[in-house]
């Protein structure tokens, strides 16, 4: 071989190592952060409690995401959470090994856990979260209930809710407890759309001392709704206590203890 092929074999050699130690440090950096996520639950239910039409009380879900079990060949110096393309700002991020979220909206979240190192290598885990949303309502001694508005539009931009269920019971009690003396009460369930049009109708008869229910699995998510009862014929007065939930498909991640 002359001067000339040994140098240019030797050239190739060079750059081929060159290339070969290259891909392994990448290879290095890239593995050199084991992210470990633990959360116990990765679903929750905000509730509220209404009392004649007013927000009495309301509890967000608040879930934990622990860390602490994360190891990196390098100081990791970022552990967070980032909310990718939710629309909203609920999920702050934050050095922490243990980070507790509160959700505000219900809907579907799709989280970015992550850690960086102090060379600057990134390792993501996405995270799916399900929130929904139960609404207790009640009203006491009324001729005119009042409307309520079911808002089933996630607010984070995800996919909409798989169904709302409404569970509404409607008392005529008796006018004197345990003698009577009260009449029958005529009543309507009407669910309305955005359009104000009553995509479904019930009416009913309630006798005095008796309860009458109306439960029904709605299927058209994507509107706001407004759930009335119109008191129609009668002299007592009625109560009101009915449930109103809205769900979601059930894609979250599964836990992760």
């Amino acid at each position: 071989m002359t001067m000339r092929g040994y140098l240019a074999v030797l050239w190739a050699c060079c750059i081929l190592f060159t290339a070969l130690a290259g891909c392994l440090s990448e290879d290095g950096e890239s593995n050199s952060i084991q992210l470990d996520v633990n959360f116990p639950t990765s679903n929750g239910t905000i509730a509220e409690f209404y009392i004649d039409g007013e927000l009495e009380s309301r509890v967000n879900p608040v879930l934990d995401f622990d860390f602490s079990n994360t190891k990196s060949e390098y100081t990791v110096l970022t552990l967070g959470i980032d909310s990718t393309g939710d629309g909203i700002s609920v999920v702050p991020t934050e050095v922490s090994d243990i980070i507790s979220l509160e959700f505000l909206q219900h809907g579907i979240y799709y989280l970015d856990a992550f850690a960086i190192d102090e060379l600057g290598n990134r390792v993501n885990q996405t995270i799916v979260i399900r929130i929904e949303l139960n609404i207790h309502w009640i009203e006491e001694t009324t001729h005119s209930p009042k409307s309520l508005e079911i808002d089933s539009l996630p607010k984070n931009g995800g996919p909409y809710p798989s169904n709302i269920i409404i569970d509404s019971n409607v008392e005529n009690p008796e006018l004197i407890e345990n003698i009577g003396g009260g009449r029958e009460v005529e009543i309507t369930w009407y669910l309305f759309d955005e359009t104000e049009h009553a995509c479904l109708v019930r009416p009913t008869t309630v006798d005095e001392g008796e309860i009458a229910n109306w439960k029904v699995n709605h299927r058209i998510t994507s509107e706001i709704h407004d759930l009335t009862i119109s008191y129609d014929s009668g002299q007592d007065y009625i109560d009101i206590d009915q449930s109103i939930s809205i769900l979601y498909e059930e894609i979250e991640s599964p836990p992760n203890p």
